[in-house]
């Protein structure tokens, strides 16, 4: 069969196989589904962190100078999303998702993404600057966090497919980091009313979190904030 039919027959199978679906307790890899329409159900919190500026990056800068823009950034990110106890699901170019589960998964999530704000100001920036003085650039960056419920799936074909992550949370927190460097950390009120008092004040009494109306998204509360969390 040609590829026309190939497709018309895969997307009925698609459209008209019904689901099978069970709630997990951990988070799925690829190989815990297959690519029929098996699903697995999770509430989980999702933090996507995306480098800022990129595209100006790649546009002003050696190929080689981006590259390591990119696995420094990327690197941290990933390194810090399992230090707090989440799972990388996926890597989109310059941009990184990581999912949370369990008790703490909104505290957990949200004190990650404040320490990805210090690691880049305070780590990455530096040693950037202590090797190239010549070179006027410094990493930006925002990170967007949401939770929901999430149905993930297998997708793709076979030898080229990865799990696709269907839910609030997983669209949102992608979508948050449109909104800007400006302020590093963006949050949905789901995320900020299930969070524990420690990442919602600093150690001095200080609000850390600024409220905003998300007027694209049905005038949506969220929360950005410029804090950090240091990291030992």
């Amino acid at each position: 069969m040609g590829d026309k039919s190939d497709i018309e027959q895969a997307v009925k199978n698609i459209l008209t196989t019904q689901w099978a679906s069970r709630k997990g307790q951990v988070i799925p890899s690829a190989d815990d589904l297959t690519l029929g329409n098996d699903a697995v159900l999770l509430d989980g919190t999702i933090l996507y962190a995306d480098l800022d500026g990129s595209t100006k990056m790649v546009d002003g800068h050696p190929p080689w100078f981006a590259a390591e823009i990119y696995k420094a950034y990327l690197l941290a990110t990933a390194k810090l999303i399992r230090t707090e106890g989440g799972e990388v699901a996926a890597y989109d170019g310059d941009r990184v998702m990581g999912v949370f589960i369990g008790a703490r998964k909104n505290t957990s999530a949200v004190r990650c993404a404040l320490k990805i704000n210090w690691v880049v100001q305070k780590v990455i920036n530096r040693l950037i600057k202590a090797e190239y003085p010549q070179r006027s650039f410094a990493v930006k960056q925002v990170v967007g966090v949401d939770t929901s419920s999430l149905w993930i799936a297998r997708t793709g074909v076979r030898g080229a497919n990865d799990l696709v992550w269907v839910g609030q949370a997983a669209n949102y927190a992608a979508k948050l980091t449109e909104l800007g460097s400006a302020h590093p950390t963006w949050i949905t009120h789901r995320v900020f009313d299930a969070m524990h008092a420690d990442v919602k004040h600093a150690s001095d009494g200080r609000e850390m979190w600024e409220k905003r109306r998300w007027t694209p998204m049905n005038e949506l509360h969220i929360y950005c904030s410029n804090f950090w969390w240091r990291v030992d």
